[in-house]
């Protein structure tokens, strides 16, 4: 049977900082469009997982990952595999083996290439910070965010590879030392020079190994780490009117590792059964790729929500972040401290006993009297029955908002903190911070979703756990 992707998921945070608010600040030239900017709670891992979510929603019945690997520049961790929290968070199975491709903007393609040749069911998320110096060309036009595709073999395929080629170069563009906040480029118009007959080199062995020619591409999807050389190939005379696809940059800005990944799940939203699609990825050389989409694409929409899609990502997002804050999120403004003893680090003997619940977040279900117990416990507290409970997750479990509270004191990075009694759908109720909310807008009875953030670092320990978030009409 044929394999390919089987379903795909794109996470974009709700924050966007505006272009111009970078240009009023520092008093240069204006930019137009936005950037997507990560909030204070989320990194690389948390978008990993929230793109994770999605594509498994939409994937095929009964399909599993047998192997997941995380691609970024920024991870969470250094010298520790940050795919295995990603793991836990999707409550994949033991037997899922999960590693990490970290460094570079070409690990998104490395991942994408593995996880399109393993043997069993596989999923490559791509999810990336991307951050520059006050004033800079990578804070003005990065952004952050992350993309997810699940390979898969059956009839369930709805893209299928067609051909794929590469041509690899060792030249300068731009890299970083490790422990630097930020990267350095070299001259544009050098790395032009050479990224150029890269990309006709890769493109024009894909068109040969598929055996098709320029009339027979659909869309055109060009991305990369040089602006200078996409734009370039961008502008080439053989792309068909209307057939290059919008890069998003933008709206979004250039989302580094997991760019090409988003990018393409804008188009995989369109693109008609038995489109045609070239990929063309510049980073450290030139990656081309040919794609074909099959008929499932039409089955794959039906059950997927209609808020998964890149646009409406995009058009959720709230686009009047302060640049202040948005330096004070990106470590680049150091704002005091609380007044108060720092939180106390997670222990790794309870985290490990625990797992199911912080990071799979996992309650338990009453077998003699249907009470849901959250978080999960051995006793039941309406019958008090003992060890004869069902496991059930609850992440992708809808909510409403019982109570709130909205605490000017407590010391937040997005003030005021908005905490919140949950009542899921089904049973079982929890307090926790709400996120991604305007504090003037939040009412009792909104619908609210689960979602994986960064609670607090200390000791350089990240503490995951769940938070609650407006689902803006999703259900």
């Amino acid at each position: 049977m044929n394999s390919g992707i089987v379903a795909y998921g794109v996470y974009l945070p709700y924050w966007r900082l505006a272009r111009q608010s970078i240009a009023d600040a520092l008093e240069m030239p204006a930019s137009r469009g936005t950037r997507s900017v990560a909030s204070y709670d989320e990194d690389t891992t948390t978008m990993a997982v929230e793109a994770g979510r999605i594509t498994l929603a939409g994937a095929p019945e009964g399909t599993s990952p047998a192997e997941l690997v995380l691609a970024t520049t920024a991870p969470a961790y250094l010298d520790k595999t940050n795919a295995v929290a990603v793991h836990a968070a999707l409550g994949l199975e033991r037997s899922c083996s999960a590693f990490d491709m970290n460094g570079a903007l070409r690990s998104g393609s490395a991942a994408l290439r593995y996880a399109a040749r393993a043997v069993g069911p596989a999923l490559a998320v791509l999810s990336d910070l991307r951050n520059g110096l006050p004033g800079g060309a990578d804070e003005r036009e990065g952004g952050d965010g992350a993309a997810a595709f699940l390979f898969g073999s059956g009839p369930g395929v709805i893209v299928e590879e067609v051909a794929y080629a590469s041509a690899t170069a060792e030249f300068l563009d731009r890299w970083k030392l490790p422990g630097e906040a930020a990267a350095h480029l070299w001259e544009e118009r050098f790395g032009e020079y050479i990224y150029l007959p890269l990309a006709e080199e890769a493109i024009a062995a894909a068109f040969k190994q598929a055996g098709v020619t320029t009339a027979d591409i659909d869309h055109v999807v060009v991305t990369g780490s040089h602006t200078r050389a996409v734009r370039a190939v961008q502008r080439s005379t053989w792309i068909r009117p209307g057939a290059l696809a919008d890069d998003l940059t933008g709206v979004v800005g250039n989302t580094g590792t997991a760019h090409q990944g988003i990018v393409l799940a804008s188009v995989l939203d369109i693109a008609a059964p038995g489109a045609v699609i070239l990929a063309v990825t510049l980073a450290d050389g030139a990656e081309a790729a040919i794609l074909r989409v099959t008929e499932a694409i039409l089955a794959y929409r039906r059950r997927r929500h209609p808020s998964d899609t890149v646009s409406a990502k995009i058009a959720g997002g709230r686009t009047d972040l302060a640049y202040a804050r948005f330096l004070t999120w990106k470590d680049q403004v150091r704002r005091e401290p609380p007044r108060r003893p720092e939180p106390a680090p997670p222990a790794a003997p309870p985290a490990a006993r625990h797992e199911s619940w912080k990071f799979g977040f996992t309650a338990s279900r009453c077998e003699v009297c249907g009470t849901r117990l959250v978080p999960p416990g051995r006793v039941c507290i309406a019958c008090g029955s003992t060890d004869q409970m069902t496991e059930e997750r609850l992440a992708n479990v809808p909510g409403v908002v019982a109570t709130f509270s909205v605490d000017r004191l407590a010391f937040t990075p997005n003030p005021p903190m908005v905490v919140a009694v949950i009542d899921f759908d089904g049973g079982g109720r929890l307090r926790c911070e709400l996120t991604d909310v305007d504090p003037q807008a939040v009412g009792i009875g909104d619908r609210v979703a689960m979602t994986f953030r960064k609670g607090s670092t200390s000791q350089g320990i990240h503490n995951y756990f769940w938070k609650a978030r407006p689902t803006r009409g999703k259900e």
